[in-house]
């Protein structure tokens, strides 16, 4: 599990933006507060943080043409076996919107892309043209 830099959001092959997906539900429903090594940071934000960056998630998938239930676009949304957020003023997004996502993380997230030989090539074409390495 593992929360991309929110500048590869755009350049995620399929199965990572999916995966990506699926993963932000899980984290903001029965998920949160669960210890996993490469998102405990998550845990130090407010919850208002993992919606915003799974709103970008969101975006992307519709730009692509998934239509991901437009439940979770509600930022109380927690799933359908949790209970949902009181409401609350949220949190504006910074940018990026988890300080953790700096050029260290940014150049771990694509050494990790890296070990997946099935899409790095398509995805290092993508990346030359963008000219984000």
């Amino acid at each position: 599990m593992r929360l991309w830099h929110q500048t590869l959001i755009p350049l995620l092959p399929r199965a990572q933006l999916l995966g990506q997906h699926r993963e932000c539900a899980a984290l903001r429903g029965a998920g949160w507060g669960r210890p996993h090594a490469t998102v405990n940071y998550v845990f130090t934000h407010s919850p208002d943080k993992l919606y915003l960056y799974h709103a970008l998630i969101m975006e992307e998938m519709e730009k692509r043409g998934y239509k991901p239930d437009p439940l979770w676009k509600d930022p109380l949304y927690r799933g359908k076996a949790v209970a949902p957020y009181a409401a609350h003023d949220t949190e504006a997004a910074d940018s990026p919107i988890y300080p953790e996502h700096d050029d260290a993380y940014l150049d771990e997230c694509l050494e990790n892309l890296k070990t997946k030989a099935s899409c790095y090539k398509r995805f290092q074409t993508t990346l030359s043209s963008q000219k984000v390495v």
